[in-house]
């Protein structure tokens, strides 16, 4: 069903051709309406991430409006030290984490604005990876830091009718770090390894709400196509990757304080900023996700777990 504008006063402008909407009218700190409520979550599912400006939100308030769209997980499967009284929050934050890893080779430069640099989808680790997640500028600096995202259904009806034959049948194993998983002695591999996340999804997902196929590898954490030979796996991979990140199906946007985007993790991935590193500034950003269902593909086979256990509420960090 389709929300009116007129009975909610929200608006929704798309942004991009195949992905992006910025939607105005709303004031998130006050409670949604279940008209402007189905109308935002309706905007979500089109446009698969939506962009909110203006937005004084502080924990509580984020944390209110991401319940939104269902229950929240804990913060990151990583992170040990969310804010206190607010288990939901993940902060992306350059000096927090260079205060957990120090000068780890493993976590500086690229990292050190993300657990995972790259495109990505979040936690796709886990067995049930986020459905939904809720992203917040604090502080941002006044050039560089913006995030793109890409629509992974476009991604997959972009292909071939005979290559989305061929993908449709086939799996894959996700991990942090993709096929370049942590290793060696430092914080950062220490910390991925004492809690170990790997799931086999399908390559290809159905979207539990709109129907929508939807390619679901990433580099950020799928390691390799199950059952077939590596260099089989590698040529598969690249040609998907060159495929979701195409300019086209992409939208970039510019953070300002207040800024606030939503995006569905089960049809985007996104490439976090890589333009920092080499500038002293400063980028604060909270997130948090909603728990997201197992995966299915076209053949109706659901993701399966092989090591740690589902992304949820209670989750809990191992920390030596």
């Amino acid at each position: 069903m389709t929300v009116a504008p007129e009975r909610t006063g929200v608006d929704v402008a798309p942004v991009a051709g195949h992905i992006g909407a910025e939607i105005t009218g709303v004031d998130l700190t006050r409670p949604l309406t279940d008209e402007a409520g189905a109308r935002i979550t309706e905007a979500l599912h089109r446009h698969k991430v939506i962009f909110f400006r203006d937005q004084e939100l502080d924990h509580a308030a984020q944390i209110a409006f991401g319940r939104h769209f269902g229950e929240l997980t804990y913060a990151h499967p990583h992170d040990d030290a969310p804010p206190e009284g607010h288990p939901e929050i993940f902060t992306i934050d350059p000096e927090r984490y260079a205060r957990r890893y120090g000068n780890d080779p493993a976590a500086t430069n690229r990292r050190k604005y993300s657990y995972v640099a790259g495109w990505h989808t979040d936690v796709t680790a886990a067995v049930n990876p986020p459905a939904v997640s809720v992203l917040r500028a604090e502080v941002v600096p006044e050039i560089g830091g913006d995030t793109t995202w890409t629509n992974l259904v476009a991604a997959y009806q972009g292909l071939s009718a005979p290559v989305r034959a061929f993908v449709d049948g086939l799996r894959a194993e996700h991990r942090y770090g993709g096929d370049r998983k942590p290793t060696g002695d430092n914080g950062y591999a220490k910390r991925v390894n004492d809690n170990l996340l790997v799931a086999h999804h399908p390559v290809v997902r159905v979207h539990p709400v709109t129907g929508e196929r939807a390619l679901f590898v990433n580099p950020g954490f799928t390691s390799h196509v199950l059952d077939v030979e590596p260099r089989e796996s590698r040529a598969i991979l690249d040609l998907l990757y060159a495929e979701i990140t195409r300019p086209e199906y992409t939208v970039r946007f510019r953070w300002r304080p207040g800024s606030l985007a939503v995006w569905d993790n089960r049809a985007t991935a996104h490439l976090a900023p890589a333009d920092l590193d080499h500038l002293d500034v400063r980028r604060t950003l909270h997130r948090v996700t909603v728990i997201g269902d197992r995966p299915v593909g076209p053949d109706g086979r659901e993701s399966e777990l092989v090591s740690g256990r589902p992304f949820t509420a209670d989750h809990a960090v191992v920390v030596d």
